[in-house]
């Protein structure tokens, strides 16, 4: 699960490395946000020809998350880091690309041009 404070890797090609968790969207007074989750987030690392400057507030979705995620069929998914996708207001990704593995739950949530890009759905 994600909180706030938490670090997460940009996995798409937008020009930032790594964000900063700073609040969670649309889940009221909840501390975690998990997958497809859309997120405030600050950049802490970003590339020098990157159109986004570092110390920006983006908003992102995650899309990988280390702890385990049930799903309704009784399986649960985990993945290797904790990583999201940053989105512009409508909800559409700011990139041509995205790397890596996405989880499922995107399509639930309606981020279908996330999947889209996706090399892989999990």
């Amino acid at each position: 699960m994600i909180q706030k404070e938490t670090r997460l890797k940009v996995t798409d090609n937008s020009g930032v490395h790594e964000i900063g968790c700073i609040d969670i969207i649309g889940k009221g007074y909840c501390r975690t946000a998990g997958l497809g989750d859309e997120i405030v987030a600050s950049t802490k690392s970003v590339a020098p020809d990157s159109p986004i400057a570092k110390g920006t507030v983006v908003r992102a979705v995650v899309v990988r998350c280390k702890a385990p995620t049930a799903r309704p069929d009784g399986t649960s998914i985990c993945f290797d880091d904790n990583a999201a996708v940053i989105v512009d207001a409508n909800q559409n990704p700011q990139c041509t690309r995205v790397f890596g593995a996405v989880a499922r739950e995107l399509r639930d949530r309606g981020f279908m041009r996330i999947i889209s890009l996706a090399p892989e759905v999990v």
